[in-house]
Parts: structure tokens; C-alpha cells; sequence
């Protein structure tokens, strides 16, 4: 309702209606969506361990020190460091754009509009570099061997 009061305060009153639905609708398609990137990022991370509960970050749970933190299996440990380091080389391997509005929507937690100021850009220009790092990073992934 903001966003129609602070953009749209100027236009008819006739055209309020249409425009709020049509603010609410980008607004769930942006939300959906980053849930979307999200679970997969989550899920993948998820065999990091862990405890069930949702606010947490996957990442927080991974030791700093591997050798001050019993974490069990030599195993496991070598299979979550190849994961991880595959991981930051395919995020590395993104076009500048790309990594950096994926960084910053989905590991710095922005939204659409803020990521678009950082960055200098429209908001859709933010879609289409994030939407684009996800498809690359998703196919990079998978012909390595990890299933997203």
C-alpha cells in the first residue's frame, strides 16, 4: 500500500485498484522466487548439519577450525570442504554483474530494490542477473556431481 501512496499518488483514482494489484502480485512473484533460490541453496547446504530449525544459516554451523571441532568422519569432512570449494570457484567464475547481485540478494539478504541501489541499476536488471547466476550456477553444480 505504501508503494502505491509514495509512486502513485498522482495518477487517477480510477487506476489505484490495478495498480495495487499489480504491485501485490510483483511483490509475491518476488518473494516465491527468492524462497525458491533460497531452499535450493539450503538444501544443498543442509548436509552440513545442523539442528530443524529454520532461521538458522547452513553456513554457521560449519567449524572455522575443522581441527577444534570434532566433526566425526575424516570422510564427511573432505566431502563438505570439496562441496564448499567447488561451491566459491563456480560463484567465482560468474560474470561481475552476476555475482554480485547474486551475493547480495541471496547471501546478503536484500531485497530486490535495495540490491538495485547498490548496484546502480533497475530492479529488473537485478532479476535478470540473478536469474542468470542461479542457471549457471545450477548446471556448473550438477555436471560436478552434486544434486541440487
Amino acid at each position: 500500500m505504501l508503494r502505491l501512496v509514495d509512486k502513485y499518488a498522482e495518477r487517477p483514482s480510477a487506476e489505484w485498484p490495478m495498480l495495487f494489484h499489480r504491485i501485490l502480485q510483483n511483490l509475491i512473484r518476488d518473494h516465491f522466487r527468492k524462497q525458491k533460490v533460497r531452499s535450493v541453496w539450503t538444501t544443498l547446504l543442509s548436509a552440513f548439519g545442523g539442528g530443524d530449525d529454520d532461521d538458522s544459516d547452513p553456513l554457521d554451523f560449519l567449524p572455522s577450525d575443522p581441527t577444534k571441532e570434532g566433526l566425526g568422519e575424516p570422510v564427511a569432512q573432505l566431502q563438505r570442504s570439496q562441496v564448499l570449494n567447488i561451491i566459491e570457484q563456480e560463484v567465482a567464475k560468474l560474470p561481475a554483474r552476476q555475482r554480485e547481485a547474486f551475493l547480495l540478494r541471496y547471501w546478503e539478504d536484500m531485497d530486490t530494490a535495495e540490491t538495485a541501489l547498490v548496484m546502480g541499476c533497475s530492479e529488473g536488471s537485478v532479476k535478470t542477473h540473478c536469474s542468470r547466476a542461479t542457471h549457471v550456477l545450477r548446471a556448473a553444480l550438477q555436471a560436478k556431481g552434486i544434486e541440487l
